[in-house]
Order: C-alpha cells, then structure tokens, then sequence
C-alpha cells in the first residue's frame, strides 16, 4: 500500500491517481457523502459545521434525553399509526404528495433530428460524464434510453451511456425501467 494524499486543492493528482480518481468516481461518491451530511444535519437542526467531538457530544446528550422520555412513556414514532399497531385495514396505502411540478418535467424533449451543433459536448473525465449523463436524465423527466441520452451529447455512444446509467442505478441515483432510465 502506498501513502495517499488529500485530494485537496493544494494537492495535485499524479496520471495514476486522476485515473483511479475518475474510474472509482470520487467525486460522485464525495458529493453523495456530503449530500448525506447535510440532509443529517438539517433533520436534526444543528449547523453545518461541527466538530466530530461537537456531534458526538449532542448525540449523547440527544440519547439521554430520549432514554428519560421513553422511562417517562414517551416514544417519539416516525409512523405512530403503523408502530404502534393502530393502523386501519382502510388506511393500509400510503397518501400521495401533493408537490408541485417539477419544472424539468414540462420541458420538451430534444428530438433525434435536431441540428448537432446544439449537442452538449461530451465531457472528458468519468467524474464530469456521471454529472453530465444524470443531469440529462432528470432534465428529461421521463424514462429514457440510453441511446435517447447519448444523442444530447456530442461523440457520446450508448455503450457509455448505458454504463453511466447501470452505476447510477447502483449509487440509487436512477432507476432502470426495463430498457430504459429515470431518475
């Protein structure tokens, strides 16, 4: 094993490390990481920015709290009506959201005959295809083949597309639909 450096701005990646860099999609995975410590952070309402030994701190003052209300008979359920086995036989199916409508869903879609020249290039690392190929699959709104997204891109085949979109679904960032993909 060798030594690994930050990947930090200061920190320059040799040809082999940009390569593991962009076939092991670091970037992606880094995004997810930090998407996931956000939402985190916003359920529990705390900011951004603490310390390992600040979060730890709260999550054990937030565990004494809760062991004092569950020694006082208070539970604080995510689903009370299902936990706690009051769930109507008529009330088995889960209500919708009423959202409004995702303004990428109205958008037309490009069609296959479209001029190439308003081709979106064809990025060139594997770290900016993943971002590119998943922000043309949400823009479409809809299921879409492989060969459908590779269209919007200059040089883009459909083989790659296809494997952008199997790792996605891998990462839970899109869903396969038979022959096709959506968000």
């Amino acid at each position: 094993h060798g030594v690994t450096r930050p990947t930090s701005p200061g920190f320059a990646l040799t040809a082999k490390e940009k390569i593991i860099h962009d076939l092991g999609l670091v970037s992606v995975l880094k995004q997810l990481h930090d998407d996931l410590d956000a939402a985190v952070f916003a359920a529990y309402g705390w900011p951004a920015n603490l310390t390992d030994a600040e979060i730890l701190e709260r999550l054990v003052a937030l565990n004494a709290e809760r062991a004092a209300e569950e020694k006082r008979g208070v539970i604080h359920w995510l689903r009370p009506e299902y936990q706690t086995g009051k769930r109507k036989a008529e009330s088995g199916k889960q209500k919708e959201m009423n959202l409004p409508e995702s303004p990428a869903k109205t958008r037309p879609r490009q069609s296959k005959t479209e001029n190439p020249k308003s081709k979106m290039p064809w990025p060139k690392t594997l770290s900016e295809r993943v971002q590119a190929v998943e922000t043309a699959l949400h823009a479409a709104g809809i299921p879409a083949a492989p060969a459908e997204l590779s269209q919007q891109f200059a040089r883009a085949k459909p083989e790659s597309v296809t494997e952008i979109l199997e790792t996605l679904v891998t990462l839970g960032r899109a869903r396969k639909h038979g022959e096709k993909f959506s968000r």
